[in-house]
């Protein structure tokens, strides 16, 4: 993905997000320039909890068929949930396009809320993941959506209208997109690693790959090891 795209997308999600009044934190629109001086003195935590600009399109080079938008808000880490005290979540805001698949995935850890925070339907493809943690095909799915037990098939498609959630637990296998247009999807969970949560049915990347044609409006989270140090 070239970085002309990246910035594109930014500046054009930015204004999607403000459409629906969520207003970024400060951080989210300092240069690199600043943000490093920031890291380097009062800010480390932006850094090391990756939070910030998340643009992936899985490592695949069809964003618009197969990727998403992200910006982490806040975010906790392993420490704090070994001590069971300090920052035990993260907020996330996302944006899945019109038919723009996010992968069939599950994580190792981390439960999470998936909000529908307005624009279009969420849809999820859902399923459960065997003793193994591979999917089950055959078995039950059974979440909570707004505290409401729902049960339905391996592979059914779960419909979510704006203001509607679902819980999704380590063992739920779910791929999503937007259906009908745009959708902003809020997500909340425990401490969130993206480097070492996300298992894949398929094998595929998380982040990615750059391609340098001019310089960047903001850093993206996987930007922080190149750039900040």
């Amino acid at each position: 993905m070239k970085r002309s795209t990246v910035n594109a997308i930014l500046r054009d999600s930015d204004a999607f997000i403000r459409s629906f009044s969520y207003i970024m934190p400060p951080f989210a629109y300092w240069t690199p320039d600043q943000l490093k001086q920031h890291v380097d003195s009062d800010s480390a935590m932006i850094r090391d909890h990756m939070l910030g600009w998340d643009i992936t399109d899985y490592g695949q080079g069809k964003f618009d068929d197969l990727g998403l938008f992200l910006f982490t808000a806040r975010n906790g880490n392993q420490a704090n949930v070994k001590s069971g005290m300090g920052m035990l979540y993260a907020e996330k805001i996302m944006i899945s396009g019109e038919n723009q698949i996010s992968p069939m995935h599950r994580h190792n850890l981390k439960t999470e809320d998936i909000i529908n925070r307005g624009g279009a339907t969420l849809v999820l493809e859902l399923f459960k993941a065997d003793a193994a943690g591979d999917v089950d095909e055959n078995a039950v799915v059974s979440v909570f959506t707004d505290g409401r037990r729902r049960k339905m098939a391996g592979g059914d498609l779960l419909k979510l209208g704006p203001g509607e959630s679902v819980t999704l637990e380590p063992d739920t296998w779910h791929a999503f997109w937007g259906e009908g247009g745009r959708v902003l999807i809020g997500e909340v969970s425990n401490v969130n690693d993206d480097r070492t949560d996300n298992v894949f049915r398929e094998p595929i990347g998380r982040f990615a790959e750059i391609e340098e044609d001019e310089p960047p409006l903001h850093l993206l989270v996987s930007d922080y090891d190149r750039w900040l140090g």
